[in-house]
């Protein structure tokens, strides 16, 4: 049952696709109060044993209970435990207790500031800083019945095509063919599987969209179909601002268009990022997002089948007032000196320049034709751009998925894209934020997601890219990720190479399955990874389980994310089919009981668990999804009694899939075999 409450005059976010009447009674549950500067504060006694689950992109563990976060899209390089708010906002949290079982989604795209038992640990306290919001009341009968209404109430999650599930090498600084050529030469030389490469912003002309440099890619179209000949796909970045340069067509095209935001005088808002001064698209205007999807249309004619869009929360590095600002203030000081408290004031004054509130408040949006401050609608800005590039492509290519992933995201972005999990580090730290993000974002509907592997930002170590690697083995998006000025990251570069390309090996013959069960949870309203609560809510140990999470219907994962360890200690809510991959032909298999275990796991081996009476199967392999056999598997399970292993395939291009008729059905015999090879 989900119930609607409206508070104030909410602006249309476009996240819900239901049409529900708002309720006339007052919300139960909660206490509501009205702030002077009206604000709509929500209140709830907690539980003692209360684990809340929730709030997608953030930090710290799956049980969100007791930090302080913030709905506030924002750009943050260095993101670490204290930090309230991420890339996106995405504003469904929920109770779980003994005594209540409980959703609760806001629809408010500004900030919301999210107290969850951090001023008082027996309290939650939610505030609306707007007041402007619709809240919707989720109850059903179990945690994954609540999901499944969530996204009844939010719409389908977005399916990629099925080469995305492939391994991406990326990198902030691949500047030509040449560059990519070696990339590509490199792995496929040494056997590693690979199938794309990922263009920052190096390949565009002065870091302008749309572009790409004529000398450094002379013939876009041609290089992509030699690439497309060897089963790969370029993914260039395209960002939000578009640079202020007249003659420059996407510019000039959205000025002619009065397609950019506002100031409060009508005239055009302009900040700095990547190019320098740019304009920003107006994405809450129809029109805007028709203009700006088809902008696209001469990288997708060129042959280009996926794109990641990027600094779209929107990041600003400055603007004309804000450096104005910085000036006057230090010339306030100039005069008396500095002292160690104008020394660090003067400091935050200009550090301040990047994403200030300040330049957040100076700009508008026309919704319904009337002008908006941008920071009562901010956390849409992302989904507004994820919005037109997918109708972009639908327009373009109507019968055919392609890929797209994004930074900055909103509930409703989960219909048109994925995400990844943003600008993290090499540290062990993230490796394990990554896990812990994945049923966060999958309870929002944000289904195909994964981290930078290896980290973005920092030199990786050998051990730490591969621990990473292990993880993305089973994430949908398996994209090793670096930045400019950091240690190179691609596997060959590394002295145990080969270890880590036995480790791509085992997702590739994994992908089949991987996909089968990523298309079964997106079709049906399911999630691809849970928390053990979803599964295991009489379990009290499992409930608290902060670092193993339940994948698809048959499987458990727990990676190792601790430098150095040689293992790991698991707990199995039920007996498992224990797999300790080495590889997609080296693996060992070991039924193990309900119960702790301590796994040992050299640096090269990584675990999955299976269900008794559940198999998992795994194809040939081969080094491109394109190139894999999906008719012959070994089966790898503990059967005790007869089942079946249901197993999605299509064409991994069709916009308009059915989930019956492209099941496959495996008998499962019971006859107590822990591998055998079948065909499908």
């Amino acid at each position: 049952m989900i119930r609607k409450y409206t508070f104030g005059a909410p602006l249309p976010t476009d996240a819900v696709i239901q049409n529900l009447l708002a309720e006339k009674d007052s919300l139960p549950y909660f206490t509501v109060r009205y702030g002077e500067d009206g604000s709509v504060i929500l209140s709830l006694p907690l539980h003692p044993e209360e684990v809340l689950f929730g709030l997608g992109q953030a930090v710290r563990g799956i049980d969100k209970r007791g930090h302080r976060y913030e709905s506030w899209n924002s750009d943050v390089f260095n993101h670490t435990e204290e930090r309230p708010s991420l890339y996106g906002s995405h504003n469904l949290l929920v109770f779980f207790s003994p005594d209540r079982l409980l959703g609760l989604y806001l629809d408010d795209p500004g900030k919301i500031i999210w107290d969850l038992g951090w001023e008082k640990h027996d309290e939650a306290v939610i505030t609306s800083l707007s007041g402007n919001l619709d809240v919707y009341l989720i109850e059903e009968e179990s945690l994954t019945g609540i999901a499944r209404a969530f996204r009844q109430l939010t719409g389908r999650s977005y399916l990629p095509p099925r080469w995305a599930f492939g391994y991406i090498q990326s990198r902030w600084g691949y500047a030509s063919e040449e560059e990519v050529r070696t990339v590509v030469n490199e792995h496929r030389k040494r056997h590693i599987p690979l199938d794309g490469v990922c263009l920052d912003i190096d390949y565009m002309v002065d870091f302008k969209n749309f572009t790409w440099k004529p000398d450094a890619f002379p013939d876009l179209k041609r290089f992509q179909d030699e690439m497309k000949a060897d089963h790969l796909r370029l993914v260039p970045i395209i960002d939000a601002g578009i640079k202020v340069e007249e003659g420059y067509a996407p510019y000039d095209t959205g000025k002619a268009g009065d397609c950019f935001c506002k100031k409060e005088d009508g005239s055009d808002f302009v900040a700095a990022v990547w190019p320098g001064r740019c304009c920003f698209p107006d994405f809450l205007r129809e029109d805007v997002r028709r203009w700006f999807g088809d902008l696209y249309r001469p990288l997708l004619e060129a042959g280009i089948e996926g794109f990641w869009n990027d600094m779209n929360e929107p990041a600003l590095f400055y603007s004309d007032e804000g450096v104005a600002d910085a000036f006057a203030a230090a010339d306030k000081i100039r005069a008396g000196g500095v002292d160690y408290e104008t020394t660090w004031w003067l400091k935050d004054v200009f550090s301040g320049m990047a994403n200030s509130m300040d330049d957040y408040r100076r700009f508008y949006h026309l919704v319904d034709g009337k002008p908006v401050r941008h920071d009562l609608v901010h956390n849409l800005y992302g989904a507004g751009m994820t919005r037109a590039t997918a109708e972009g492509f639908r327009r373009f290519s109507p019968d055919k998925r392609l890929l797209l992933f994004s930074r900055s995201s909103f509930i409703g972005a989960h219909r048109n894209g994925g995400i990844w999990q943003g600008d993290n580090f090499s540290w062990w730290s993230h490796l394990k934020m990554a896990l812990q993000m994945l049923p966060s974002l999958n309870l929002c509907g944000f289904l195909f997601t994964g981290c930078d592997l290896g980290g973005f930002g920092c030199n990786v170590t050998e051990d730490l890219l591969e621990r990473f690697l292990q993880l993305g083995v089973f994430t949908p998006l398996m994209r090793n990720h670096s930045a400019l000025h950091t240690r190179d990251q691609e596997i060959y570069r590394f002295s145990i190479w080969e270890t880590m390309r036995d480790t791509v090996s085992v997702r590739y013959a994994l992908l089949p399955y991987l996909y089968s069960e990523f298309m079964k949870a997106a079709l049906r309203d399911e999630m691809l990874f849970r928390p053990l609560a979803f599964d295991y809510s009489a379990d009290q140990r499992a409930i608290h389980i902060q670092d193993q999470l339940m994948l698809g219907e048959d499987c458990m994962i727990a990676p190792v994310y601790e430098q150095n360890a040689a293992g790991r200690y698991v707990y199995l809510p039920e007996d498992m089919l224990f797999i300790r991959f080495r590889s997609a032909q080296d693996y060992d298999l070991q039924p193990l009981e309900k119960g702790d275990h301590w796994i040992d796991l050299a640096l090269g081996e990584f675990p999955l668990f299976v269900k008794k009476n559940r198999a998992v199967p795994l194809c040939p392999g081969g080094e491109s999804s394109e190139l894999l056999d999906d008719t012959t598997f070994t089966l790898l399970g503990q059967i005790e009694q007869e089942g079946t292993l249901s197993l999605y395939r299509d064409d991994g291009t069709t916009t308009d899939p059915d989930l019956e008729s492209s099941l496959t059905r495996i008998p499962l015999v019971p006859d107590k075999f822990l591998s055998r090879i079948v065909n499908a």
